[in-house]
């Protein structure tokens, strides 16, 4: 940062000062008109600073984790959607080496399997974020993918998704959607609301992250690690593993 730039902030009073300095910035990382645009348009996201400020469902043991997050009907829900989805799980798993369970587990554990996506403003939610003092460096990837992915047409400043700017079936954050993006239906765009896209992408992300093929994801297992890279609770790892290997029935 420069030593004029407008500085973070932890109120809503200086973010239009911010904006007008982060498009600069934005600029200068090849984000264009249609992003700019957005950018200019997004408004200071009070539900989002809220959620940020008061995330606990990660100090549960593993047990209630599991439990508040419905494991039980995931993986019965995972099991009839592996079934009636034969072939496009056989092809995900041939292409990216990632087994069907997996991708059911977190596609349940992220949305209800598309069912609930969030209902923020995902480019607002992301600005916001990286205006907050608190996690300004991590956050502003995110901010630049979510703007260039408005310059792609992958979505717009009014595309819902939750509150710290995840989008879509699997809840990507946009810096990830934008490097990740798996255009599986081959209709030109990668459209993160749609299943197949998004279900490809998350196979392609944990490929690219260490993933191998045909080796196991429990813990103490090649690909356990891996599961890290997708959410950093270690009770989160510890579900995903254990609902994984419940809808792949061993």
């Amino acid at each position: 940062m420069s030593a004029m730039a407008a500085p973070c902030g932890n109120t809503a009073s200086g973010f239009n000062a911010w904006k007008a300095d982060f498009a600069r910035t934005a600029k200068r990382a090849g984000v264009g008109q249609a992003g700019l645009n957005a950018l200019a348009q997004a408004q200071y996201a009070t539900g989002t600073i809220a959620a940020d400020r008061n995330q606990k469902s990660f100090k549960y043991s593993l047990e209630k984790f599991m439990q508040v997050r419905g494991a039980a009907t995931i993986v019965a829900q995972g099991q009839k959607r592996k079934a009636r989805n034969a072939e496009f799980f056989a092809a995900l798993e041939k292409k990216y080496g990632v087994p069907a369970g997996i991708l059911l587990a977190i596609h349940g554990m992220e949305t209800a399997f598309g069912s609930y996506m969030g209902d923020s403003q995902v480019v607002s939610s992301i600005v916001t974020l990286t205006y907050d003092c608190r996690r300004s460096a991590f956050f502003e990837p995110h901010a630049i993918g979510a703007l260039k992915l408005v310059d792609q047409g992958a979505i717009t400043l009014s595309t819902r998704g939750a509150k710290h700017g995840e989008l879509g079936h699997t809840q990507f954050l946009p810096g990830n959607a934008l490097e990740y993006g798996q255009d599986w239906n081959r209709d030109g765009r990668v459209d993160f609301y749609d299943m197949g896209d998004a279900l490809a992408s998350t196979a392609y992300y944990l490929r690219q992250k260490g993933w191998r093929p045909g080796r196991g994801y429990q813990p103490g297992e090649r690909n356990y690690k891996v599961l890290k890279e997708w959410n950093a609770a270690t009770v989160y790892q510890q579900s995903l593993a254990i609902m994984g290997r419940q809808i792949d029935g061993n």
